[in-house]
């Protein structure tokens, strides 16, 4: 089993133990997500790239919490839509690979359809 398989049982049993599953919808799962997202942005909010670069130990602390919120809601939406994130992942970056091929993608940032 991975860790990624060992975290979404974690969680399924989190959930269970709290009869939580009855607000574990899809759509519920998703805009909590969007808003844990939301808050891992306004640690991000105002400082320069530099200082996005060279996190102080609180702000590293707060993000660390929020990508923690992030992939908890991401990996309990895909399990209760049956979406293995790993595997999604993967065929993503395959696609990705096709659109933004080294050669044309390296050292700009614009989109596949501007290449």
């Amino acid at each position: 089993m991975t860790e990624l398989e060992t975290l979404r049982d974690e969680l399924r049993k989190f959930s269970a133990a709290r009869d939580w599953e009855q607000f574990h919808s899809p759509k519920n799962l998703a805009m909590a997500l969007a808003a844990e997202a939301g808050e891992l942005l306004e640690v991000f909010q105002w400082l320069t790239e530099e200082q996005s670069r060279n996190l102080e130990p609180k702000a590293l602390a707060a993000v660390s919490e929020e990508i923690a919120d992030v992939l908890l809601y991401l990996v309990r939406l895909g399990d209760q839509l049956g979406i293995d994130p790993v595997a999604a992942a993967q065929r993503k970056l395959a696609e990705n690979e096709r659109k933004y091929p080294a050669d044309k993608a390296r050292g700009n940032a614009r989109k596949y359809t501007e290449l």
